[in-house]
């Protein structure tokens, strides 16, 4: 069989002495995409051409990177609010809503899962340090690959599958996090505070961790990377 054809998002980042503006993101991603049997594809930020990228796509990885803006939940910039990108916040929302209406899975990692949040129509924190019932430690100094706190994964859901687990320990990068979660889906793990860490839906699947940084020394990391090519080896057949 094929390999599927994963369509993985990228960055943007403007070059401090010329001004050039960048397309790219870090290879862990792609990696992680081919290790579980799949063929990574990269998405330049180019608003208007989400069709026209998506078609030869099996799936859609939407990874991690600078703050949406809140006005795509409906709310005003608060304080701690980070830096925010609006071409990729357009390209992105219109990517995950023509990947969805054409049946092609989706994975999305850190802001990616926020993303697949907003465009479903729920909300988010827009800094965490700010909410002080949320306690746990979401922004670990320890570099990649450590694990920092752990997380619980709910009974039946395709991530408890996946990682043949009801919980695990992951790694925390995020100053941001789910605060309503979208009416079509469902929220599958929870850090410590009770922070929703994992969303699924149909043909979806989410997490705020960065398993692309942890798979290479924690192998069951993997597991979101396999669902997604399981879940497009699905749809093909």
């Amino acid at each position: 069989m094929k390999r599927p054809r994963i369509g993985v998002t990228v960055a943007q980042q403007i070059e401090p002495h010329l001004r050039r503006k960048f397309n790219g993101t870090t290879l862990y991603y792609s990696e992680g995409v081919l290790n579980a049997g799949g063929l990574p594809v990269m998405l330049p930020v180019l608003p208007g051409t989400e069709a026209a990228q998506l078609e030869h796509l099996d799936g859609v990885l939407l990874v991690g990177g600078v703050d949406v803006d809140p006005h795509h939940f409906g709310a005003e910039h608060e304080r701690g609010l980070g830096e925010i990108d609006a071409d990729r916040d357009e390209f992105e929302l219109e990517l995950y809503r023509l990947a969805r209406a054409a049946g092609k899975p989706v994975l999305g990692i850190c802001r990616g899962f926020q993303l697949i949040n907003i465009a479903e129509g729920g909300t988010l924190y827009q800094h965490i340090p700010t909410h002080k019932e949320l306690w746990a430690d979401h922004s670990q100094t320890a570099n990649p690959p450590a694990l920092g706190h752990r997380v619980s994964l709910k009974l039946g859901s395709r991530l408890a599958a996946q990682y043949a687990s009801d919980s695990l320990r992951v790694n925390s990068h995020h100053h941001q996090g789910i605060k309503d979660v979208a009416p079509s889906l469902t929220a599958t793990a929870f850090a410590p505070d009770g922070l929703v860490e994992g969303l699924e839906g149909d043909g979806v699947i989410a997490v705020q961790w960065h398993p692309e940084l942890l798979f290479s020394l924690h192998e069951e990391h993997l597991a979101p990377f396999s669902a997604l090519i399981e879940m497009c080896q699905t749809v093909r057949v």
